[in-house]
């Protein structure tokens, strides 16, 4: 039989679009396989596979630190405001020209020091003629003084009527009142001569003048400077209302023993990041709290022989004195967070790692102080935390691996 030649080959179209899904199913199929089986691979790898935390290739190795109950101290640290121990506003008791100004606008000046001269004429001529009152008021009362004298032995002998003896020592006493009158206008005089000389209240830093000479001043209504005492000066600082709260609760728990008398120290940072190098003490705490701000202010004391802190100056203070009772400190990197707050590992019966839940305060240099969740002796898992699950056995590292990270 003859050979016929052979047909070139045709797909058929109508069976094709069956065939194509069923050889793209088979190929994801074996892709899936395949991601599966590394996933598995890395899980294993990575010490995690799935299931109550147990390491498919023995215990997890890790290090720990002991929990040791102590008693640390307290570090409260706030943003402040320094402003002058003694702040004064200088002003004229009395009206009139501003005729001096006797003081170099921010210098120190000392208490009693003459800032402001008021032109003194009106006011001295003012003391002149009370003077001439004065003078008048006791000639007139001497010579009533005298009329009563010599009426007395005549109404003794009644040779004078009563009406008369009663008229003559009501103009004694009329006078007398009169001389008391001019005296008490004389001292006005003088006192309001004196407040010609407007002196500095207090010894400090005085501000510019805000009026200058031949300014007319109308009394104390008008401001005419201030002066600043700067040594000591003061720090203003606000508590937030929940931490005081939380202090206040942890003191009436016995958690944390206040300083002696309720006197924090009070240190003070720079805006640079220096520590000033002199301390003091907290003198004023307000039982109001700011609508606000929400804090409570308090206020610190510091000497200043320099003057380096000037009013007005942005500052951060440090409290301590306080100490909180019964806490424990374990490295940074051994709290963990998770949906539910904070907790650390610990080591558990049959060297197995539990979770225990913890409440962490502040941090004290690379530590964090744990005042609720441990107990003396546990032994916390400090390195190797990223390789465990709950009930993962672990095998505790020799000391020398603490200081590794996990």
């Amino acid at each position: 039989m003859p050979r016929t030649a052979a047909r070139p080959y045709k797909p058929n179209l109508a069976t094709a679009h069956f065939r194509l899904p069923r050889i793209l199913a088979r190929r994801a199929t074996g892709t899936v396989a395949a991601v599966t089986i590394a996933a598995a691979l890395l899980l294993t790898a990575c010490g995690k596979p799935p299931g109550d935390g147990a390491n498919a290739h023995g215990p997890v190795p890790v290090s720990v630190v002991t929990a040791q109950e102590e008693t640390l101290p307290v570090m409260l640290e706030y943003a402040a405001q320094t402003l002058g121990s003694r702040e004064v506003e200088v002003r004229a008791r009395v009206t009139g020209i501003l005729q001096k100004r006797n003081y170099i606008e921010g210098a120190k000046v000392n208490a009693g020091q003459s800032l402001f001269t008021i032109d003194p004429a009106p006011f001295a001529a003012a003391v002149a003629r009370s003077e001439a009152d004065v003078a008048a008021a006791e000639a007139r009362s001497v010579q009533a003084e005298r009329d009563a004298a010599r009426l007395t032995p005549l109404i003794e002998a009644k040779a004078i009527s009563q009406k008369d003896y009663d008229d003559a020592l009501s103009a004694k006493a009329i006078t007398a009142a009169d001389l008391q009158a001019a005296k008490a206008r004389l001292r006005e005089a003088k006192l309001n001569l004196e407040w010609t000389r407007v002196e500095a209240p207090i010894a400090g830093a005085t501000s510019r003048a805000l009026k200058s000479e031949g300014s007319l001043v109308s009394g104390p209504d008008v401001l005419l400077t201030s002066v600043t005492q700067t040594d000591p000066i003061q720090v203003i600082f606000g508590i937030p209302d929940n931490e005081r709260l939380k202090l206040r609760q942890d003191a009436d728990a016995k958690r944390v023993v206040w300083p002696k008398d309720g006197r924090f120290k009070v240190t003070v940072k720079l805006a640079d990041g220096t520590e000033y190098g002199k301390s003091g003490f907290t003198d004023f705490s307000d039982v109001r709290v700011s609508r606000d701000t929400g804090t409570s202010e308090a206020r610190a004391e510091l000497p200043n022989p320099d003057n380096l802190l000037q009013p007005g100056q942005f500052v951060r203070v440090q409290l301590s004195g306080a100490a909180r009772v019964g806490v424990f400190r374990v490295p940074q990197r051994a709290v963990l967070e998770g949906p539910q707050g904070k907790f650390v590992f610990v080591v558990g019966k049959e060297n197995k790692a539990e979770i225990r839940p913890v409440e962490a305060g502040e941090w004290t240099g690379g530590d964090v102080v744990i005042s609720k969740g441990l107990s003396s002796g546990d032994q916390v898992i400090v390195d190797g935390v990223l390789k465990l699950g709950p009930g993962a056995p672990v095998q505790v590292a020799p000391a020398a691996n603490a200081k590794q990270g996990g």
